[in-house]
């Protein structure tokens, strides 16, 4: 391995889509990219797979490096943001895990009625446009104020209230229209 280069060099060729450029930059930081998203993540499947995606979209990023700071910083600092998304993915796909086999349970113990409310409220939620849905997976789902989902979903917080009122009206019309009383009183 050659050291030779300065990182500088290497990122502004690697960024011209030169590949050698790229293989010595990936063989001076690989392994330290790894050693840091294992580090946050604890997990070395994950660690792999978050270093992977790192690198995989390291040509284009290279593009963005301005050379503020040094490479190995600017790596280190997206290894980390990297496998802190990683760690929120997968506190998320927990929570609707467990969500979902709170559901069951609840359904489970209930008459068949509940459940067929349930059913006929997931099926309804399913049918929304997706940021519809995005919205009340946020404020329903994570419970999230109009201006926290607002903030993550890179919307006005007036955009997020009237979504919650458009899923409230759609959902309104949909029980309305599947005899009205019996699933309204979901709502």
């Amino acid at each position: 391995m050659s050291y030779s280069e300065s990182d500088k060099g290497l990122a502004a060729r690697a960024s011209k889509g030169d590949a050698a450029a790229f293989r010595l930059l990936l063989e001076r930081y690989y392994d330290s990219v790894f050693r840091v998203a294992y580090g946050v993540l604890r997990d070395q499947t994950e660690a792999e797979d978050v270093t992977q995606e790192i690198w995989a979209a390291m040509p284009q990023k290279l593009k963005n490096w301005r050379g503020e700071a040094k490479l190995s910083t600017w790596l280190y600092r997206i290894a980390v943001n990297a496998a802190k998304d990683a760690l929120r993915k997968k506190a998320t796909r927990n929570r609707i895990k467990q969500s979902y086999a709170e559901l069951q349970d609840l359904s489970r113990g209930e008459i068949a009625d509940t459940k067929s409310r349930l059913n006929w409220l997931q099926t309804a939620l399913d049918n929304l446009s997706e940021d519809l849905r995005d919205t009340a997976a946020l404020t329903l789902g994570e419970e999230m104020n109009f201006a926290q989902a607002g903030e993550v979903l890179g919307v006005a917080e007036g955009t997020i209230a009237w979504r919650m009122s458009e899923i409230r009206k759609q959902l309104k019309a949909l029980a309305q229209g599947d005899d009205g009383d019996r699933k309204a009183a979901l709502l």
